[in-house]
């Protein structure tokens, strides 16, 4: 059901259920008016016969019973009836269309059934000439004066509420045309078009989803710069290792002697390593970006191990050597995807930026902001200039040495993100130290 179905079928019903509330609230009391209204007229009445009979204007001596004139002061004075009778039980009055049984046994109002038909009556006694003073009315007279008034309420309604139905329709067609010229309005964009909606005079409401929907668009437009940025780089980066690898291909194919071939070979070995690494590294930053790793508990003396056993074949081709320095530690509970990316590239950034003969250090270490793994190397380190873009993707700082693909870092930060930790990059002296804090809350029980 569409939201203008909808809030016209609650209107047209709220406004139903009120008018007929109203009707029958001003029906109970019409109906309680008419009964006091009524009852007055009937004592009143009862006690100006009982008055009549007093001062002898009704005469009640005659055999048989008397006529008993009702005075007409209004048109409903005509629906009256009168009877009078003796203490002794005796009818010696009557008015014109006065039933035959008694009208009431006792003084004051009650409510007789006299031949299946209710009445309405106020018996009075006059002690003086010992007679008591009947006058009642119909019960269905009374509910005809209710019904006349209840009827003349529900004929404008009647009238009048199909055209409110039609002015429910009307006004809610008009409130919600802001959200019609809205949906028009992104019907009318192409797909590529990414750019934020143009300000319009909204209603309060509309206002958020046109905020919302800019930022969504804002975000769109990023992620599509991003990846078109990153489909270009990772393009060009894999292109100079492939080129390499044809030129080399080509020298060992045309050496005439083992000591060229050998060389050529070797730097092919190299060019598939970097483009292997490049390719695991392009994989992982997908993976970060675009998937949520499963948390489990995680060992960090175990897992940095295993790093460092990994990374040993590429240290030891450089001449670098490896240090641990973790002692045991309590397990902590994060994806181990994502700490194992992280480490792994900090490690081979570590490796890529020693000299020869230099020394790798991996730490681990629980302080009061919680665990912090550390990866220091010997090279030059960041420079300060440098910092604020070292981890951006496929960005490499002065201090480079051409084998990188600017990616380790990136996938560092994209990682520490996802873990909810910080990275820090201490100032280098003698080398250059990265930081990675994970908050207490990680910690497993």
């Amino acid at each position: 059901m569409s939201i203008r179905v909808r809030l016209i079928v609650v209107l047209t019903l709220v406004t139903g259920v009120l008018w007929m509330s109203a009707v029958l609230w001003i029906a109970g009391s019409t109906r309680a008016q008419v009964e006091r209204v009524l009852d007055a007229r009937l004592a009143e009445s009862a006690n100006m016969v009982s008055s009549l009979i007093s001062d002898r204007r009704i005469a009640v001596e005659a055999e048989g019973p008397a006529r008993v004139p009702m005075p007409a002061t209004t048109d409903l004075s005509r629906q009256l009836s009168c009877q009078i009778w003796s203490l002794r039980g005796d009818l010696i009055g009557a008015s014109q269309g006065a039933p035959d049984a008694r009208m009431a046994l006792t003084e004051g109002f009650s409510t007789t059934v006299i031949d299946g038909v209710p009445w309405r009556v106020y018996a009075v006694r006059n002690q003086q000439l010992g007679v008591r003073v009947m006058v009642g009315d119909r019960v269905d007279m009374r509910d005809g004066l209710v019904a006349g008034v209840v009827s003349r309420l529900l004929w404008p309604a009647a009238v009048l509420f199909p055209l409110l139905a039609g002015l429910i329709w009307l006004s809610v067609g008009r409130g919600l045309a802001p959200l019609a010229q809205l949906e028009a309005a992104l019907r009318a964009r192409r797909p590529d078009d990414l750019r934020p909606l143009p300000d319009a005079r909204d209603p309060r409401e509309i206002r958020p989803v046109r905020r919302a929907l800019n930022r969504l668009f804002q975000q769109l437009d990023q992620i599509r710069r991003t990846e078109r940025d990153f489909t270009a780089f990772a393009a060009h980066e894999l292109k100079t290792p492939l080129a390499g690898l044809r030129i080399q291909a080509q020298v060992a194919r045309r050496a005439t002697d083992a000591a060229t071939r050998d060389r050529a070979l070797d730097a092919i070995a190299v060019s598939v390593d970097r483009s292997d690494r490049m390719v695991r590294q392009l994989l992982e930053l997908a993976a970060i970006d675009h998937e949520s790793a499963p948390s489990g508990p995680l060992d960090p003396a175990a897992l940095i191990a295993e790093i460092v056993q990994e990374a040993q074949a590429q240290a030891i081709a450089v001449q670098v050597r490896l240090v641990v320095r973790a002692g045991p530690l309590d397990p902590i509970h994060a994806p181990r995807v994502l700490m194992h990316s992280a480490l792994r590239n900090l490690v081979e950034n570590a490796i890529q930026h020693s000299p020869p003969g230099g020394q790798v250090t991996v730490s681990a270490s629980r302080g009061a902001s919680g665990l912090c793994l550390a990866v220091t190397d010997q090279g030059p380190g960041i420079a300060p200039e440098d910092r604020h873009r070292v981890t951006r993707r496929f960005w490499r700082g002065r201090a480079a040495t051409g084998q990188g693909s600017g990616l380790g870092l990136a996938i560092v930060a994209a990682a520490v993100a996802h873990l909810g930790a910080r990275l820090d990059l201490d100032a280098p002296v003698g080398g250059q130290t990265v930081r990675i804090t994970l908050p207490d809350p990680a910690r497993g029980s």
